[in-house]
Formats: C-alpha cells, structure tokens, sequence
C-alpha cells in the first residue's frame, strides 16, 4: 500500500487509561493522521483487523490481553511498525516487547511531543523511497541477497525472508553500504529518527539486529551476512572479508 501524504495515513492508540488516548487521539488527528482507539488488547485486535492501521502505538499493561499479547496476535499475520509504551521500569520487560517484534518502544511518563516525532519518522520512512548509488531500480543485490526497496521484499537464494518494518529498514540501510561499520548510534539516528542528544538504550538496536540475523541464517547457514564489531555497531558483508570501513572515520 502506497501513501502519497499524511492524511491518508491511520494510527490504532492502545491503551486502558482515557486521558492518555485523548491526549495522543486529538495530538494526532491534528497532526493530519486518522486515529482509532482501543481501551484494551481484546477491542484493539478488532479494530485492527477491521481498519488495518498504519501503525500502532500500544500500551504494556491492560485488561483482558496485555500489550505482549496484542503484539504476537498481530506479528502472526502483519508487518505493522508498534511502538510500545510501558511503565515497567525492568529494562527485561522492554526487551521482551522488541523481541515480539516491536519497533520501540517508550517509557512512561513520556513526552507526546517525543511520541509525535517517532510517529513521523517511521510513517516518513514507510512512503520514502530513495533509493541509493548502490541500487538499480530499488533494488540491491549483494551475493545472494536480493532487496528489492520498492516492493520492500528481501529475497535470499530462493527464499522470501519476511522482516518487520524495523527490520527491513535495518537491512536496507546497512545494505546501501556493504562492508562499511556503521555505529549503533547513527543506526538509532537514521533508522528510528533519535536525535544525537537522546539518551537511548543502544540494546533497541541489538535486539532488532539479532531478529534479522536469525532470519538471513535460517535461510543460508552457509553466509555470515551481518557482522557485529563490539563496541561500535554492524556491517553487511556477503563473506568474512576483513575489507571493512569503519563509517564514523569515513
């Protein structure tokens, strides 16, 4: 599904406490977006099934089914970009919700603004399609890893790898420069639209990453694609080349 501007873009906001989905319903429908609400994860599956959002922007903690419950019903049968927000406090609770497959997630008391401005950069990124010196076409073949950007597929031999939003955009951003290192913090920047001053949990990123190395390994055992330089972020490499760049001195 193609979006041509923000007011065809439409957001379900989870969460059982009424001033909270006020506050974020009328910030973004005045933002230009159609927003859906649900009190609980039960009514939440509903809408989303009914109105297919572009995004969902879901609480942890509520009745009937918790937001870890939400996000595995939907991650079953969507590739939806979630954006958690949770109270607990346990940086392991975070990081289970990024293993179900959340995009990022954030802490409450958390700004609206802040929440705005993550809003925009994974719904900006979902319509931009700029594809880089390294494509043809939108598409990107290193070895035997096929993106296709447009389509956002990734085709590995001959095998459909299917990723989350995050995920793709992860690939396709370490894919637009093979066998450069590029930092965690300039991946947050990029890719989850951080500014260099935020304070952020460089693990969102790890998670993700090791999300879509386990894909590309159960597809070829055989090629190490994603490279992990400890202390300073990732590369894809179609080999085990030391022909790497280190990106922050580049």
């Amino acid at each position: 599904m193609n979006h041509l501007s923000i007011e065809q873009h439409s957001i379900l906001v989870v969460d059982d406490e009424v001033p909270i989905r006020r506050i974020l319903s009328t910030r973004l429908s005045m933002m230009g977006y159609q927003v859906f609400t649900a009190a609980d994860g039960v009514e939440a599956l509903e809408i989303f099934e009914r109105q297919h959002p572009d995004l969902i922007v879901l609480d942890v903690m509520m009745p009937n089914l918790d937001g870890y419950g939400v996000c595995q019903a939907v991650r079953q049968i969507s590739r939806v970009p979630i954006i958690m927000l949770t109270a607990l406090s346990d940086v392991r609770d975070r990081i289970t919700g990024l293993e179900m497959g959340a995009d990022d997630y954030m802490i409450k008391p958390f700004s609206p603004k802040e929440l705005e401005s993550r809003v925009r950069c994974i719904l900006r990124r979902l319509d931009a399609l700029n594809p880089s010196k390294y494509q043809i076409n939108g598409v990107i073949e290193i070895g035997l890893l096929h993106i296709d950007t447009n389509k956002r597929q990734v085709i590995l031999g001959q095998e459909r790898i299917y990723l989350t939003h995050m995920e793709f955009c992860l690939l396709e951003l370490l894919a637009s420069h093979p066998g450069v290192v590029v930092s965690r913090q300039e991946l947050l920047q990029k890719v989850w639209g951080y500014s260099q001053e935020s304070i952020v949990d460089t693990r969102t990123v790890d998670v993700h990453m090791s999300r879509l190395r386990n894909k590309l390994k159960a597809s070829s055992e055989e090629c190490e694609f994603i490279h992990t330089f400890r202390g300073v972020g990732y590369a894809l490499q179609n080999d085990q080349s030391d022909d790497l760049i280190d990106h922050e001195a580049s």
